[in-house]
């Protein structure tokens, strides 16, 4: 039978309609990742099955990772976690997708705001995928996309809301309320205004494996170069000291806080502590969204370094901007030697210095963190300042460490000291060799996820029922990214032969 074009499109229209009655009957993943769900696993754990229903699942992808490592790993319940978090980005959290206007909004989880620290995360386990699978990759163009224009238009400011060609109502974040940014920000676009130098390492990772994976440079667009002039000006303003040498005053940001905020207003008027010119990049907010103390946040340098340093690559491999990658390669050289000269006392690096000798030796569980180091592509984890730092990390040396009964680990101030994060084990593992170390913090994980199956935000010493963030998919997506490390660095760990594994490969 021959259908006419009129016929296609009543047919496309009632495949609309039928698409849109679908979504509408599929339930909130916030409520539907709280209750688990059968099948079980067959391990000892018997994990529920917490993947939506194929018809509610917001990306479809057509690689087979899933199937290659449930039937590779030896544990069902490593198999059964790996199935849940692995596809967690796609099918839940692709809020909106245009091919044709290169437009991409990907929401956090149970946050419907897109931050650009988190895509990145929440994207990192699918970069060796892009080249085998164009319709993801086409995906991740349209994130960088969406966000070059985030970027170029609001560089001091990490939380985004959805695109206007979207069609998304923006959301009222209540914990911005009564917040005054300077300069002064659109609500309409912005979802939140905390400065954190990671947002913007995270927009580069982003880019830089996006090309690394498809060579395809058609991303370095105007939006995208724009970007990249606003990330050069934030480098350039932060590595300023506070004061010039006659004493002027040096403020190019302010955040003040206030009214519904879960935060307090930075200090001294919204400007922040006092810092020297080291070479290093102040930031205001960590990567918690928590207040720094001191400006200078030594993994958020090492990360942006690494990140430089990659820019410079993919610039110069694509023949673009020898200008910036140059200023990329000197900026990058310049973080690494101040990271070394200013944070490292004693073989242990600080979290955060000031420039005036002020230093606070303590670890905070987001990545970038000190732990998570060896992963940032900063340092090979047999380094005796990492060795030593990592041992300090994990003690009661460092303030944000805690242990109990079933579970410890590394938090940190944005829910409390006694409620670590299975983060911290996960950024542990990609830090050692240690095969002891290794299953020590993996089975930390698998064993407290409260019986769900996902990889939750913080989780209680005291008790292990409570929890925080039941969807969290930047944790989920950085717990099947470890996984695939171990499957391809320790095969023998986790997998039932001793031999090699990498998707797409």
């Amino acid at each position: 039978m021959r259908l006419r074009f009129r016929d296609f499109t009543t047919l496309a229209v009632i495949t609309g309609a039928l698409v849109s009655r679908t979504q509408a009957q599929c339930p909130d993943y916030t409520t539907y990742s709280q209750v688990p769900h059968d099948p079980r696993s067959t391990g000892p754990l018997a994990l529920p099955y917490m993947r939506p229903a194929p018809a509610c699942r917001t990306f479809n992808s057509t690689a087979k990772v899933i199937s290659d490592m449930k039937s590779l790993l030896k544990d069902p319940d490593l198999a059964r976690l790996f199935e849940n978090t692995f596809p967690n980005t796609l099918d839940t959290t692709v809020k909106y997708y245009s091919e044709s206007e290169n437009l991409a909004f990907i929401i956090t989880g149970d946050i419907t705001a897109q931050w650009l620290r988190d895509t990145a995360n929440q994207f990192a386990h699918y970069h060796s995928l892009l080249s085998v699978d164009p319709k993801l990759a086409t995906l991740v163009k349209a994130v960088i996309n969406n966000e070059a224009r985030y970027v170029a238009q609001y560089p001091y400011c990490g939380s985004f809301q959805p695109p206007p060609e979207s069609g998304l109502a923006p959301s009222v974040n209540d914990w911005a309320v009564g917040v005054t940014v300077n300069p002064p920000v659109n609500n309409q676009t912005v979802f939140e205004c905390k400065y954190e130098i990671d947002s913007l390492c995270g927009f580069l990772k982003l880019s830089r494996s996006y090309y690394n994976a498809t060579k395809d440079a058609s991303f370095m667009n105007s939006n995208w170069r724009a970007a990249i002039d606003q990330i050069f000006r934030v480098i350039n303003e932060q590595s300023q000291g506070t004061f010039d040498e006659n004493f002027n005053f040096v403020s190019y940001y302010n955040w003040t806080g206030g009214g519904g905020s879960l935060s307090p207003m930075v200090n001294n008027d919204g400007n922040g502590e006092p810092k020297a010119y080291t070479g290093l990049v102040g930031t205001h907010h960590r990567p918690s969204d928590d207040l720094s103390i001191f400006a200078f946040l030594t993994p958020a340098n090492a990360m942006l370094s690494v990140e430089l340093t990659n820019l410079a690559q993919i610039l110069d491999h694509a023949g673009q901007l020898r200008n910036v990658s140059q200023q990329a390669k000197e900026w990058s050289s310049k973080i690494e030697s101040a990271i070394w000269k200013t944070t490292v006392v004693d073989n242990i690096f600080a979290y955060e210095t000031n420039g005036l000798g002020s230093r606070y030796v303590m670890d905070d569980a987001n990545v970038p963190s000190l732990i998570s180091l060896p992963y940032l592509g900063f340092l090979e984890k047999t380094h005796p300042a990492y060795v030593a730092t990592r041992k300090l990390l994990l003690s009661r040396n460092n303030p944000y460490y805690a242990a109990g009964k079933t579970f410890n680990g590394i938090g940190g101030p944005h829910v409390d000291p006694w409620n670590p994060w299975p983060m911290s084990h996960i950024s542990a593992i990609f830090g050692t060799d240690n095969d002891q170390e290794i299953l020590q913090s993996l089975y930390t994980i698998a064993n407290n996820t409260d019986g769900l199956g996902l990889i939750h935000e913080s989780q209680s010493i005291y008790n292990s029922s409570s929890y925080t963030r039941s969807w969290f998919a930047w944790a989920n997506s950085y717990f099947a990214e470890m996984i695939l490390d171990l499957a391809d660095r320790k095969p023998g760990l986790i997998l039932k032969q001793n031999k090699s594994y990498k998707p797409g490969k």
